[in-house]
């Protein structure tokens, strides 16, 4: 049995699995938490991903390891491999203002075609244009910008601050910047790579930084893909990584505490498009994840861009395309109104699947804190249709769910709205497992419904990736499918909530 271990470094932990390269059977996992907070010491990452490796039972008899991590963080290197600060993550908004700044300067159609998105605060682009005008001085000293995958990969492959370098741990390889790689999902999360060329746009970057760029490995030539950039080869030129192919191995480890050496390490992706590789989605498939955000994401063999802006325009881990929208507001709807009614998640359902289709006439419009899609940041959620007989625990608790699942319709909507196919929702997330919520995703959409079995889908896309690379074949393995929901769709209750949506506010009270 040949072995491969995917991580999936988030936000909130760092897991780690171990899968049979051939089946993709589960021989063991472990994990490690992250700190809280929007701005953290990368250093941290590297800490918990040693002790979910330890916990998996370490990379001994592993042949292939891949990192799947957070998207759109910002890593800033220095000259000797160090972090000159703490990596603001996809979550710190501290760069709104930046982002509307770029969007105002480039404007929204040449940001479409260049990028694929529009910038918003998440992006990278917007932390590095902060951080030149709030921190000028830790701005002068960056060497080289990662996303927190990209720094990881490094990592392993035994790169990392020189010995010299007392407040970081050193690295048997010392600080090659040169030696940093990405993947194309994650790179399309920057807003200075173009995702229908394959290629940095070196001058958004250094329209967002003051200073020129080049990709790892370019030396003083330049990067290849440069959108003009003179000085793309100066001393003071910014390094990226490198962006690898879906299949190509960024190199193999070299021995180091928890990390034997001789492993091929993968590229590496987004996490997003790990999830998507780990559930094998293909052309045809949208994924609708339902987590204390939602994300509803297609896979399609074509680039998109979408001059509004509701749709990222990103690519995937394979080779195609993952135009993808984001919800502020997914599994806590739910929560928030198991709190209000004092139920557990089984009477919730209970209470939700008593009540019929439509809710006795109550729509919940669920834009508790803003919303993403649409963008209404200031918007409140409003609950609408309320009468004396239709007002139950009941109805209530099915206006919550019928809220999420239309909140989410309307993203995948937005995403077919480019010319998208979608034949197959994939529905992902633990609120997926809850039958009230199966049962409205029935009434809802008009296609096919399948949930996936519970699983730890981006460390197993960092898991067939690794795969991928070692054998030269993507992995065919079988994902378990919990339930199947034939679409009988109830075109009332998003007729229902979109009436609402028309009544709803958009401010919040002063």
């Amino acid at each position: 049995m040949t072995l491969v271990a995917g991580i999936d470094s988030s936000t909130q932990s760092c897991k780690v699995v171990v899968r049979d390269a051939g089946t993709g059977a589960l021989v063991r996992s472990g994990s490690a938490p992250h700190p809280a907070g929007t701005s953290v010491d990368p250093n941290t990452w590297w800490d918990a991903l040693q002790q979910a490796v330890a916990a998996a039972g370490g990379l001994d008899d592993v042949a292939a390891i891949s990192v799947a991590g957070q998207q759109h963080g910002m890593v800033t290197l220095d000259s000797s491999g160090a972090v000159v600060r703490d990596a603001l993550l996809w979550n710190d908004t501290r760069s709104a203002p930046a982002a509307a700044a770029l969007l105002d300067e480039i404007g929204a159609d040449a940001m479409a075609s260049r990028t694929g998105s529009l910038p918003v605060a998440s992006f990278t682009a917007t932390k590095v244009r902060w951080l030149r005008d709030a921190e000028p001085s830790n701005a002068a000293r960056v060497a080289a910008v990662a996303l927190p995958h990209d720094w990881l990969t490094w990592r392993l492959l035994g790169y990392g601050p020189s010995a010299a370098d007392d407040s970081q741990s050193s690295s048997p390889l010392g600080p090659d910047l040169d030696a940093l790689v990405t993947d194309r999902s994650d790179a399309s999360g920057t807003s200075y790579w173009t995702p229908s060329t394959g290629t940095y746009d070196l001058e958004l970057f250094e329209h967002a930084f003051g200073r020129p760029a080049r990709e790892a490995g370019s030396g003083s030539s330049g990067s290849s893909g440069s959108a003009g950039s003179s000085v793309a080869g100066s001393a003071d030129a910014v390094v990226l990584p490198r962006v690898l192919g879906p299949s190509e191995p960024a190199g193999t480890t070299v021995a180091q505490p928890g990390v034997p050496a001789g492993i091929v390490v993968g590229p590496g992706m987004g996490d997003n498009a790990g999830a998507g590789l780990g559930l094998d989605a293909t052309v045809g498939d949208v994924v609708i994840s339902i987590g204390t955000s939602g994300t509803a994401f297609a896979v399609t063999s074509s680039p998109t861009t979408d001059p509004s802006g509701v749709v990222a325009g990103f690519a995937d881990a394979t080779g195609a395309f993952l135009p993808l929208i984001a919800t502020l507001n997914a599994a806590r709807i739910l929560t928030s109104v198991e709190t209000l009614l004092g139920v557990d998640h089984d009477e919730f359902a209970r209470l939700a699947l008593a009540a019929g289709a439509g809710s006795g006439g109550l729509a919940l419009v669920p834009y508790f804190e803003g919303e993403r899609t649409p963008n209404l940041p200031d918007a409140t959620a409003t609950l609408a249709g309320l009468t004396l007989a239709g007002t139950t625990r009941e109805n209530l608790a099915r206006a919550a769910v019928e809220g999420l699942v239309c909140s989410l319709a309307d993203g995948m909507d937005a995403v077919r709205a480019l010319g998208v196919s979608a034949s197959r929702v994939l529905l992902v997330g633990g609120a997926a497992l809850n039958p009230a919520v199966q049962a409205v995703a029935a009434l809802v959409f008009d296609v096919p419904v399948a949930v996936p079995a519970p699983g730890e889908y981006v460390a197993d896309g960092a898991a067939r990736q690794a795969a991928w690379v070692l054998t030269g074949a993507r992995p065919a393995w079988e994902l378990s499918i919990a339930a199947t929901l034939t679409p009988d769709v109830v075109p009332a209750i998003r007729e229902r909530y979109r009436e609402a949506q028309a009544l709803g506010s958009v401010s919040r009270p002063s």
